[in-house]
């Protein structure tokens, strides 16, 4: 199918003539996102994440503690940050991720770092924003399996927590104020990196090797899907889209086969978000179903599956080293 019925784009040129969507496409609903004059980076297919956002710290101090609490599991046995380890990427290095009772999920953990400039969220899509997508671990079976009334009581008998919400939330502790301070939390797990000061302009910020990476990273294609702030996380795309993938040979689940058909209208199988590549470098395995257990064969399998191409070894290295230099400052 035709790769512009599912995609929103956001190289800066298009985002320079459709300045709205592009903002739009930044940001959660209730925000924009401005990072300085688009037309500085017009001739770059990638963006740098802004300097900082309008987030209340004590909101996004609230929410850092809800992230890591267990008492959102229905045994209170797993937190948020169980499946989206900040310290391992925002991930969790499994094929799948592990809920209560041991149970195993359908499909890999993607990051929460930087999640809130994706255009949606989940593989599928499903939810449109940080706010929608909150509620799906928390009940889901294999996840959390609890449930907001529950968790609601839990908290509510809590006096630290109590408290908190009384003095940030006038309506105290429901479902909507402890969504909105998990998402304040999340929104603020940015991850500059040396790219990003590259983007600004120091021009020393990464290495010889990391900016040939760069321009083969452009030259072979990548960055038609991988673009934007997120490098990537702004448009659906078929995984298999010149190579076709055999369903013997991935380990996608349902849920994995069905991803896009929320969102895409012809119901196109194996059509999945793309992911961002920001600290990338950390979150082994990849894809959907998990199929690489590095970053060269990543690589290797997009090149063919989605360029036609196979990428010698020297020049995979060195997109290695170019995706190396968008994981967060001090982390590689």
């Amino acid at each position: 199918m035709a790769l512009s019925a599912v995609a929103l784009s956001l190289t800066a040129c298009e985002a320079d003539s459709n300045h709205d969507a592009f903002r739009q496409a930044l940001a959660e609903p209730h925000d924009l996102v401005v990072v300085r004059s688009l037309a500085e980076f017009h001739r770059e297919p990638l963006l740098p994440l802004p300097l900082q956002l309008d987030l209340d710290p004590a909101k996004v101090a609230l929410g850092e503690k809800l992230f890591h609490d267990k008492r959102l599991s229905r045994d209170e046995s797993i937190s948020c940050s169980s499946c989206h380890d900040l310290a391992a990427g925002g991930a969790d290095s499994r094929d799948v991720a592990e809920g209560i009772d041991g149970v195993l999920g359908d499909i890999n953990t993607p990051t929460v770092l930087n999640a809130t400039f994706n255009f949606a969220h989940y593989w599928d899509g499903r939810a449109a924003s940080l706010f929608e997508q909150v509620s799906g671990p928390i009940e889901n079976p294999k996840e959390m399996d609890s449930s907001w009334p529950i968790i609601v009581d839990k908290l509510r008998r809590n006096w630290v927590y109590s408290a908190a919400f009384a003095s940030h939330y006038p309506r105290g502790i429901n479902k909507h104020t402890i969504t909105d301070a998990l998402v304040q939390f999340e929104r603020s797990l940015l991850t500059p990196s040396a790219f990003d000061r590259y983007l600004r302009g120091d021009r020393a910020a990464i290495s010889s090797q990391a900016k040939q990476g760069y321009a083969l990273f452009k030259n072979y294609g990548c960055a038609s899907c991988h673009q934007g702030i997120n490098v990537g996380g702004n448009m659906f795309q078929k995984f298999g889209a010149v190579l076709s993938v055999n369903g013997d040979d991935t380990r996608a689940s349902t849920e994995a086969q069905q991803a896009g058909q929320t969102l895409i209208a012809d119901g196109d199988t194996d059509l999945f978000k793309v992911p961002s590549l920001r600290n990338a470098a950390r979150t082994a395995p990849y894809f959907h179903n998990a199929s690489a257990a590095t970053l060269a064969e990543a690589i290797d399998i997009m090149g063919e599956l989605q360029l036609g191409r196979k990428i010698p070894a020297q020049d995979n290295r060195k997109i290695q080293i170019f995706i190396e230099s968008l994981s967060a400052e001090g982390n590689s």
